[in-house]
């Protein structure tokens, strides 16, 4: 058996008490006090992950932008003139969803994050058409990422030495590098806060800094709860290359504006009736009870499946993300111990900011 991978951090966490799992080949920690305690410290104050088993890219040469704009189903034009991050999908042929992925961009430099269980396959995927512009493709394996997050996040962070000032004028998915470091305004939490990606040889005085000045350390546990709770996909639960971006709630993320440009899977996505496909909503179960992947479901005009579900620790409810047949309205049934349920079909963002969505 081949033994799980490691974080540069992962001292730390054995000796700040945290329970480990293997986490996609990464012994990672899935919890060091409490999935409630973790979870309420990023949703009332602030919370600091170690999210170093992430796949990092830079590039060098060529022509990044034609690349980007024949492999990413986004249009990367939108932030190649600023300091901007981008979300969104890479795609195949068929229109099935590879990976999601977020490239920054700022002082003409491209980086890019993708998860950890994709990293083979996705720079095959990207060494494979970077040819095609001259652009060279570099795996920084030398690379860690914190999360800092929640609505303490930004003040606590510049409070430390190691940070620069500069960063309370991010907006919202917006991105800096200082020298190799990049701090970026993005989060998986619905919360606010950034994300620094920099060298391993730097990462752990951040992670020291960050935690003497009350950041919460945070596991795999709660980072689940809360980005469900803030209705974002997890690859490979959520969305999977078997599945399109619209029946994956992620329609937002493909633009076919500029009729020239063909990125990887355009022709097969403009041939699906969207009107038909299945569609993924948020659930909320009725009374007792934890809703999980793999319950059917059932609604007056089709079926669905749970495919992310969890107890709520903020909104002290079961719910999930589940792809359903359209014309669900606004309730249904789900099966659980072979029993029938209720459930209630609302928005799959079900915080925002924390707050309950209206």
């Amino acid at each position: 058996m081949t033994e799980p991978k490691k974080t540069t951090l992962h001292a730390s966490h054995k000796a700040l008490g945290a329970k480990m799992v293997n986490f996609a080949q990464w012994d990672m920690p899935i919890s060091y006090s409490s999935l409630m305690e973790e979870h309420h410290a990023v949703r009332k104050s602030v919370g600091i992950f170690d999210v170093s088993h992430m796949a990092v890219f830079d590039f060098n040469g060529g022509d990044q932008i034609g690349f980007f704009e024949k492999i990413f189903a986004n249009d990367i034009k939108k932030i190649a003139s600023a300091n901007k991050a981008l979300y969104g999908v890479i795609l195949n042929e068929d229109g099935g969803i590879l990976d999601d992925l977020i490239i920054y961009h700022a002082d003409e430099k491209f980086r890019l994050v993708s998860n950890c269980s994709t990293r083979e396959q996705n720079a095959a995927w990207y060494k494979k058409y970077a040819a095609e512009f001259g652009v060279e493709v570099i795996e920084r394996s030398d690379m860690g990422i914190l999360a800092i997050q929640g609505p303490k996040a930004v003040e606590t962070l510049l409070a430390m030495d190691e940070i620069s000032d500069s960063i309370k004028d991010l907006e919202t998915f917006g991105c800096m590098f200082e020298g190799d470091h990049l701090y970026a305004r993005t989060g998986y939490t619905g919360e606010d806060g950034l994300e620094l990606i920099v060298p391993n040889d730097d990462i752990l005085s951040f992670w020291n800094a960050a935690l003497e000045k009350g950041c919460v350390p945070i596991g795999l546990g709660a980072r689940d709860t809360l980005r469900l709770e803030a209705g974002l996909n997890l690859y490979g639960n959520d969305m999977t290359v078997t599945h399109h971006p619209y029946e994956s709630n992620l329609a937002w993320t493909i633009d076919t504006a500029d009729d020239s440009r063909d990125f990887i899977g355009k022709q097969s996505l403009l041939e699906i009736d969207q009107s038909s496909c299945q569609k993924i909503i948020g659930v909320m179960l009725e009374g007792r009870g934890v809703l999980r992947p793999g319950y059917e479901i059932s609604h007056e005009h089709g079926q669905g499946i749970i495919l992310s579900g969890t107890y709520s620790p903020t909104l002290e409810a079961s719910i999930g993300l589940a792809r359903v047949d359209q014309g669900f309205g606004k309730s249904g049934k789900v099966m659980i111990r072979n029993k029938a349920l209720n459930i209630n079909f609302i928005s799959p963002r079900f915080l925002r900011k924390g707050k309950i969505s209206s």
